[in-house]
């Protein structure tokens, strides 16, 4: 039987918030109302550079609350199926979609929601537990509202990617 409710926390790390991002409370106690309330959850870490696997770094953040059975993806480029396990993951799990939260919205969020549409699973985006850092000519405000836009508007034939608040997720979950 299919699993139900599939989280996918992308790159919620130590390294990765070595740099300001915005919200970073807040972000987390959403994503831990998705934790706690999903049927199977995989964690997306990002190994490059200093953020190698199993280093301090790369660990998830300390305050994110962690399943005994949740799944652990590394993967080393912004697209979470690129060379990973993930596809063999969710194919395993009979999942035909997921959720999608995390960090960085701009950069491996984005890239991840994208491919995975492009994929054909249906992808609902938590739109407000994920983020990013400002930029050299944009705020994180500005990104993460222009992304949660975009997304909701993306054209892939078919396969609309959804995009929803935590609490309305967790209410279609009920």
């Amino acid at each position: 039987m299919a699993e139900q409710n599939v989280l996918i926390v992308v790159d919620m790390q130590n390294g990765v918030f070595a740099s300001e991002r915005r919200d970073r409370a807040g972000r987390v106690a959403q994503i831990n109302r998705l934790i706690d309330q999903a049927g199977r959850v995989i964690f997306i870490q990002h190994a490059e550079g200093d953020m190698s696997e199993g280093s301090a770094l790369w660990d998830l953040l300390p305050e994110l609350h962690r399943p005994d059975d949740a799944i652990s993806v590394t993967k080393t480029a912004c697209d979470s199926f690129y060379r990973t396990g993930l596809e063999a993951v969710l194919n395993d799990l009979q999942a035909t979609g997921f959720t999608v939260c995390g960090c960085a919205t701009d950069y491996c969020v984005d890239t991840t929601i994208k491919v995975a549409a492009s994929k054909g699973y249906a992808v609902t985006v938590a739109s407000d537990a994920h983020t990013t850092g400002d930029r050299t000519h944009v705020t994180a405000k500005q990104l993460i509202a222009q992304h949660n836009e975009v997304w909701q508007e993306l054209s892939v034939p078919g396969n609309p990617v959804t995009v929803k608040t935590t609490a309305q997720i967790l209410a279609d979950w009920q």
